[in-house]
This record gives structure tokens, sequence and C-alpha cells, in this order.
């Protein structure tokens, strides 16, 4: 099976998955509120006084990202209504959750990652907007953007296409391109660019292959391929195409050749291993 491809689950185990993840959620808001009574009331209105994950989401990125102009209550119906309507967006969610919890040390708890990691909300927000902008409605979609991009201090294109299990790691600063793609499994932490390499218009963005990792500060000029499994060195420049279970580092980016020109066995995008190039690459030490 290829790097990061995972079996694609059937609308029955889709929907058993998700509400187990709303169990756990559910359960942990609980013990949550009995620990820190100060939270109580909050954790009861952002989870334990919804029905379900889409209903909890919905409220909370609806507050997140409301204005005096842009009613937390237009924006609960705007999300309910895609998340409720759309199975694909409800399964992004719940991939998107186990991605933090598995993949972030620092994740304790799927409800940590659901209230409080800027990441994934700005990652459901975009859904969102991608899902307006494919149906022709793009001032709200970049309304929306806006908005993401004032509140998380993200800022992704709503043209641009993202896959499921993506791991926005800490994620301030982080830019996508209006026609940029993200496969399935991914992780990128903070300050990423996607970018474009001038104002020429047309498919002018990078296109992320499923489970690359891509460090902090790195920047993906130009509609250059990703290849599956890939990794991408923390504030590497990268302007050409990387194969497939390779490494690029520096600025400008170069294609690391192992001591014995080994291909990464790994999933770096699953793995978070952001150094185990170093060895195969160079006998330097600090």
């Amino acid at each position: 099976m290829p790097v990061g491809e995972s079996r694609q689950p059937s609308q029955s185990d889709a929907a058993d998955e998700a509400q187990w993840v709303w169990a756990e959620i559910k359960a942990e808001a609980r013990r949550d509120a009995e620990s820190e009574p100060a939270l109580a009331s909050y954790l009861y209105s952002t989870i334990l006084s919804h029905s379900s994950l889409d209903r909890s989401l919905s409220f909370h990125l609806g507050n997140k990202l409301c204005s005096s102009t842009l009613l937390s209550t237009l924006l609960y119906d705007l999300f309910l209504n895609a998340f409720s309507g759309d199975p694909d967006l409800r399964s992004a969610a719940v991939a998107d959750l186990r991605a933090a919890r598995s993949r972030d040390p620092a994740c304790v708890s799927f409800s940590h990652c659901l209230l409080n990691y800027k990441g994934f909300l700005a990652c459901q927000a975009h859904r969102v907007s991608h899902k307006l902008w494919t149906q022709s409605r793009k001032p709200l979609a970049l309304a929306l953007q806006s908005r993401i991009s004032d509140v998380f201090a993200i800022d992704i294109h709503p043209g641009a296409k993202l896959g499921k299990g993506i791991l926005f790691d800490h994620a301030t600063g982080v830019v996508v391109g209006e026609t940029a793609v993200i496969g399935d499994n991914v992780s990128m932490l903070h300050h990423v660019t996607l970018g474009g390499t001038g104002k020429a218009g047309g498919d002018r963005h990078p296109k992320i292959g499923d489970g690359v990792l891509i460090g902090a500060g790195a920047t993906i000029l130009g509609n250059v391929k990703i290849g599956d499994g890939a990794k991408i060195g923390a504030g590497s420049v990268v302007l050409i195409e990387v194969p497939p279970r390779a490494t690029a580092v520096g600025n400008p980016a170069r294609v690391v050749e192992g001591k014995e020109a080994s291909k990464l066995d790994e999933c770096p995008g699953m793995s978070m291993d952001h150094t185990s190039f170093i060895s195969e690459w160079s006998d330097y030490t600090i």
C-alpha cells in the first residue's frame, strides 16, 4: 500500500468512528469539567450541550470566527449545513482529530484539539470555504477565508484542495495558495508557504503528495510535485520537484542522497521524524 494511504472506510465505518470519537470527546469534557470547575460552563456550551460532533464543531467555529457584522448564528447555520450534508467533511474532521492526537505529543485529548488547536479549526473552516468556492459562492468563501486568516493567522485560499488526516502543527503563518493540493496524512509545521512564483495566473502552486512532512519555515514555490512520503527540511526553499520518499533540504533545496542512496521506508507525515536523514547524509557533528 502506498505511503500515507489507508483503506477507505465505508459510510457505516466512518459513522461508527465518528460516534466513537464523539463519545471520547464528551467523556474527556466531563472529566475536565469535574477537575476544573472554572471551565464547566465553557465545556458545557461548547461540547456537552451538543448532540453530535457536527453541532459542537459548528458552534465553536461560529463563535471563534464571528464578528460584529458576521454573526455567530449565521456562521453556525453555515457550518452545520455543510457538515451535516457532506459525509466527506465529517470523516475528514475525524481523521484530522485522530492525526493531531496520534502525531503531536502535546495533544493530550481529542477535546483539547477540538477546542484549542487553531490548525485543526482553521482546516475545518477551510473545508467549508472550499465547498462554497466549488459551489460558485465565491464572495462568501473569500469572506470566510479572511476571517480564518484574521482569527487563526493561517491563510488558505478557498480554492486549495486538502486531503484527510491533515496536521497543521502550531500552524501560525501557514500560507496555502489557490491551486495548491495537499494529499492525505500530510503534516506541516508553522510558517510553511505553498506559494506561486510570480503574478502569472493558472495552475501555479505546489502539489503535495500523501504522507509528506514539511518542516517549520519551509517554502515551496511553483507548480511542483512533492512525491508521496517525501520530507522537506525546516527552513528549506523548494523550487523543484521532490521524488517520492526523498528528503529535500537547504536554500535552495536539494535532494539528499543517503550514504547508500536509500530512500525513506517510513511515512514521514505520520512519524513526524524531522532529522533521520542527517545520519545518512553527513558525518558532521557539532
